[in-house]
């Protein structure tokens, strides 16, 4: 049994998705990085909020959670790779979200890349906030 696919509707929806992932970049980048403590990137370990005495239900609840949305977006932004869309921003915002070996060493390592430490602080500024500290590297 073949379903019959509308082209049309299928670029509609995969335009759609798009749009949104930019609206949420460009909304959720910002208010990440502005309550980011100064010396996130500049500690030699993530120390993570799971950690800490409180609800571990709650922490349980909000880890899978976060792991679900952010393999959500690897899955669209390689889909918008080879379809209209920002594929990359999509993909580099799921694996930024999802919880993995080495995630620390990534996020530490793009910051590195020329520009980028000075784009977060232009951020930061922007909202009040004191730049990021100078990862060592």
């Amino acid at each position: 049994m073949e379903i019959p696919v509308d082209v049309h509707e299928l670029l509609l929806i995969a335009s759609g998705m798009s749009l949104g992932a930019v609206i949420l970049a460009l909304v959720g980048v910002p208010w990440v990085v502005i309550r980011l403590p100064a010396d996130y990137f500049s500690q030699p370990e993530r120390h993570t909020w799971r950690e800490s005495d409180g609800e571990p239900l709650f922490a349980v609840f909000i880890g899978l959670l976060k792991n679900m949305v952010g393999a959500i977006l690897v899955v669209l932004g390689l889909i918008m790779l080879v379809t209209p869309g920002q594929g990359l921003l999509t993909l580099l915002a799921g694996l930024l979200l999802m919880n993995f070996p080495g995630k620390y060493q990534l996020e530490r390592w793009l910051v590195l890349r020329p520009g980028m430490l000075r784009a977060l602080n232009w951020l930061r500024g922007r909202q009040g906030q004191a730049p990021f500290d100078h990862p060592d590297t």
